[in-house]
């Protein structure tokens, strides 16, 4: 069957689909407002708690002093700024429409820039954790503060960049009675502005993110094998979280994504394989948008500077007292030894 567009077919947070539903789709898995709504809104409540702790220490007892601290600064501010999105996305999936285009551009906007940004400020971290475990020493002038924010103002500066054409051609469109939120590119340019954007997204992860993630702690590992520090397996395992969860949240997406464009170039154009893509893709972004809740865990709380200052604070609020024990006078050298994270 030959693929025809129709526009507005699908209610997705990440990838537009507009005109790329060639034949009519039934519910599926995740499909529906009451799957939707309950995980825009369980992982806006969980990246908005985790984060907002993670800024909250970091304000309190961290002070800005190196690459390492600049980079979990932005990546908690790139992951509550798309929680904080969220809720906004649920206006769109429930097809209630949103209250004029400004806010439907805010909406997209945010969500773009803190897309890229994040996945960026990831990448980032892991070129950090290689200079100070593999080049440890000839790396110090690398990693400081200075090097850190202008790091940080060309990943915001190129996310930025990344996410205008969407936030340029999103518009409000009434059908029906009903609002939605979405790209409206123009006639003679719209599949190629479509696939720029997949291969923006595709280039971020696959080719960027991906290849970077895997040299870094490939030769974090081969490290941390050489070293008698006790340590070590801990470290390890959290190379393999790391790597793991960023795999499993963003390159069966990307992989989506990339099917999707040959759809759009016509390579394939059969109602059986778009049925298939689209659950997918459903599937896809629901896993990829724990992302921003798990990064506060893996990136900051695993931390034991950053566990001892949490438990300092926490010790403060009488119902936490309890169950926050603050270290003792030896845990001094343990402090001054610890980075915020422990790869």
């Amino acid at each position: 069957m030959r693929m025809n567009d129709t526009e507005n077919t699908s209610d997705y947070y990440f990838y537009n689909y507009d005109n790329f539903s060639p034949c009519g789709t039934e519910a599926t898995l995740t499909q529906g407002p009451g799957f939707q709504s309950a995980l825009l809104f369980t992982v806006f409540f969980l990246g908005v708690i985790g984060n907002v702790v993670v800024l909250w220490v970091q304000a309190r007892f961290i002070k800005l002093k190196s690459l390492t601290d600049v980079c979990l600064l932005n990546l908690a501010i790139s992951d509550l700024l798309m929680a904080l999105s969220l809720p906004l996305w649920e206006y769109r999936v429930t097809e209630r429409g949103l209250a004029g285009s400004g806010l439907c551009k805010v909406t997209v906007g945010i969500y773009q820039i803190s897309l890229y940004s994040g996945l960026l400020f990831v990448c980032l971290m892991s070129v950090d954790r290689y200079l100070a475990i593999v080049h440890a020493v000839a790396a110090m002038r690398a990693r400081t503060l200075r090097y850190g924010v202008i790091a940080s103002v060309l990943i915001w500066t190129t996310s930025i960049c990344a996410a205008l054409p969407k936030i340029i051609f999103t518009a409000v469109s009434e059908e029906e009675g009903v609002a939605t939120c979405g790209q409206h590119y123009p006639n003679e340019s719209a599949k190629t502005f479509k696939l720029l954007s997949n291969f923006g997204e595709n280039t971020v992860v696959l080719v960027v993110s991906l290849p970077i993630m895997l040299f870094c702690y490939s030769r974090i590992l081969a490290v941390l094998l050489r070293t008698r520090n006790s340590n070590k397996h801990r470290a390890m395992k959290l190379v393999f979280a790391i790597v793991g969860l960023f795999v499993v949240s963003w390159v069966p997406y990307s992989v989506v994504v990339f099917l999707i464009t040959l759809g759009e170039l016509d390579i394939w154009n059969e109602c059986e394989a778009f049925a298939r893509t689209s659950v997918a893709l459903e599937i896809t972004e629901s896993i990829t948008l724990a992302h921003c809740c798990v990064n506060p865990i893996i990136y900051a709380f695993v931390g034991e500077k950053f566990r001892m200052h949490l438990r300092h604070m926490l010790s403060r609020i009488p119902i936490c007292a309890p169950f926050c024990q603050l270290p003792t006078i030896h845990s001094k050298v343990s402090e001054n030894e610890t980075s915020n994270t422990t790869v």
